[in-house]
């Protein structure tokens, strides 16, 4: 049984950045629209995570931190990455020209909505020298200037936006929804059907947005399956993440904000990548569908609130081939191994154990000076989680960086596992973002087309105007 259905000229699925530039470029063209947008989490007002004031966490369903209004970026170090070679695949699909362009004005969406006007390696000399040092020893800098919004500013930011979308009278924020069903006859989309208080509902519109971000990855890729839209496999991402004193990268952080690193590793030659710098940052710990606990990490924008320590993930990235489909499904096993370890949530190591084949236990994580940011993380043995591939990738890659950010490959430096990037598999779409099905799009992190904030506004922009001008 089902209540009464709606009608709307669009129907997003999402709340976060792909959603909200959805939405914003939408009325941006027509203030008149109908326009809905669901997410299975609360408004930005109501999303608070109960681990920030009780140091574990509660296992919210669904996850404060990945769920809600603005998504996981809400909570996020709030980095904004403004060249469009970081952050996703948007190039392959409109060029690097026209990204760029898109990314510059997305760019000034967010400082029109309160996101600070610094901007981290842009025009710096600083930047060109250590592009060469890095050069020297085989390690690829990728130059990106990086606008922070820091955790306190990306939530204030992206709630303005639902401030400024709840002027207009046609545009509903459907919170605590989740999509079940995506709507089609004859080939073109009808709408969804999605659960709210256990009851399903029918919304009808010519134009669905599918935008579920990474916590809605695996809905996305079940429901282009179910659809037959077409999929591909995408590269699964896994690490950890590593925390070491600020002093041995603040050469490198206070010129570029993020050093983003490309090593490729001795052994096996593959792609070890840093992801993520958050400097006088804390590691965190967030959750996905199914209690998974995964390792991640942000900063403050406001000096007085940051930390010693600054913390990166190290990400090795592998494409997987046919009969190989289901990039989720393996980042979700690795990451159990973790959590049962450790009886549910993130583990730690020192380098130095790591590298002597021992388990960090308490006494030896009491020895370390550098202390960890993550109160809660349950001192382990990572080699006991992480595919040998990926061990000695990580490691081979953290020797090299040493060359460049020297005390890197210390025995007190701090390993948290498992960092996983659940990508999924890649929905095919063409060069409008739109699938085989008539009306239907698919954006963002959650259809494996973008893998951040910025790179996930666009798709939004480019499906808005997309939508916009097939109205006419």
């Amino acid at each position: 049984m089902y209540t009464m259905a709606k009608d709307y000229d669009v129907i997003i699925v999402g709340a976060g950045p792909a959603g909200i530039f959805t939405a914003l470029e939408l009325f941006k063209q027509d203030g008149n629209l109908k326009v809905l947008l669901v997410d299975s989490g609360k408004g930005i007002k109501e999303r608070s995570c109960p681990a920030r004031k009780l140091g574990r966490c509660v296992n919210c369903n669904p996850c404060a931190i990945m769920s809600g209004w603005a998504g996981a970026g809400a909570f996020s170090d709030g980095k904004l990455s403004l060249s469009h070679e970081v952050g996703g695949h948007i190039t392959s699909y409109i060029g690097e020209d026209r990204a760029q362009g898109l990314i510059d004005y997305a760019d000034s969406v967010y400082v029109s909505f309160g996101a600070p006007d610094t901007v981290h390696g842009r025009n710096d000399p600083r930047v060109a020298e250590i592009a060469y040092e890095a050069s020297r020893y085989n390690i690829h800098l990728v130059r990106c200037p990086v606008r922070h919004m820091g955790t306190e500013y990306s939530a204030v930011v992206l709630g303005n936006m639902y401030d400024a979308l709840c002027q207009y009278s046609g545009f509903t924020f459907l919170g605590g929804a989740t999509a079940d069903k995506i709507l089609v006859e004859n080939g073109k989309v009808q709408g969804i059907t999605y659960i709210k208080g256990g009851q399903e509902y029918h919304a009808y519109a010519p134009y669905v947005v599918a935008a579920p971000g990474r916590g809605g990855a695996q809905w996305l890729q079940n429901e282009g399956n179910r659809l037959d839209i077409g999929m591909s496999n995408n590269e699964v991402d896994i690490g950890m993440r590593v925390e070491v004193p600020n002093s041995i990268m603040d050469h490198l952080t206070k010129p570029l904000y993020e050093a983003k690193l490309v090593y490729y590793a001795d052994t096996f030659e593959n792609k070890v990548r840093t992801f993520c710098m958050n400097p006088g940052g804390l590691v965190s710990e967030e959750h996905y569908e199914g209690g998974i606990a995964v390792v991640n990490g942000h900063s403050y924008n406001d000096a007085s609130l940051r930390t010693e320590n600054t913390n990166f993930a190290m990400l090795v990235s592998t494409h997987f081939t046919k009969p190989f489909g289901e990039p989720i499904r393996y980042g979700n096993y690795i990451a159990q191994l973790g959590n049962m370890l450790t009886g549910g949530g993130v583990m730690v190591q020192r380098l130095g154990d790591l590298l002597l084949g021992r388990r960090t236990d308490e006494s030896r994580l009491a020895k370390s000076t550098t202390k960890p940011t993550l109160k809660t993380a349950v001192p382990g043995d990572l080699s006991f989680v992480l595919p040998h591939r990926h061990l000695t990738s990580i490691i081979e890659a953290m020797r090299a960086f040493d060359k460049l950010a020297p005390g890197l490959y210390s025995r007190n430096t701090l390993l948290y596992g498992v960092e996983v990037k659940f990508y999924s598999s890649k929905v095919n779409v063409n060069n409008r973002f739109e699938t085989a099905v008539s009306g239907l799009y698919a954006i963002g992190d959650g259809a494996g087309i973008t893998r951040g904030l910025m790179q996930a506004s666009v798709t939004g922009v480019c499906v808005a105007r997309d939508i916009k001008k097939s109205c006419k």
